[in-house]
């Protein structure tokens, strides 16, 4: 009876790393579209400031994407998080392992942000709006 128990937590743990090899196959490029948003987000406008922020945004983009990787793999969704890649959408699965994510990386308890929307989460961290110069108006 124990072994019966046990055969279906033995078969999730193998399943679980089975898309890993297509994950990291996807890491390159998941790492350089977190480098490009990175640049555009903090950059803006200023072609200066993105030029020099591509080195920093391409160094802090490596540990995120590993992040993602070993998140999504230890989620045991990982099919479903490379078909929201593929797909260029951001599921269920998907958004819960980018909340992991940023909680590993500011250094907190894995679930903490679970139950915090994930519009919040980016809100907290975008850049204060720059005011606009005298005589143009927002449209």
């Amino acid at each position: 009876m124990l072994v019966a128990l046990l055969l279906p937590l033995q078969a999730g743990a193998a399943q679980a790393g089975l898309m890993r090899p297509v994950l990291q196959l996807l890491r390159p490029q998941v790492e350089a579209r977190l480098a490009s948003l990175c640049v555009g987000w903090l950059g803006g406008a200023d072609g200066a400031l993105a030029a020099s922020l591509e080195k920093p945004c391409r160094q802090l983009a490596a540990p995120v994407s590993r992040c993602l990787v070993e998140e999504t793999d230890a989620s045991g969704n990982s099919l479903a998080v490379v078909s929201d890649l593929l797909s260029g959408r951001l599921g269920e699965t998907s958004e819960l392992v980018v909340k992991r994510c940023a909680a590993r990386l500011l250094g907190l308890p894995p679930d903490s942000l679970r139950d915090v929307p994930l519009q919040e989460i980016a809100h907290q961290f975008k850049p204060p709006s720059q005011p606009q110069p005298p005589g143009q108006q927002a449209r």
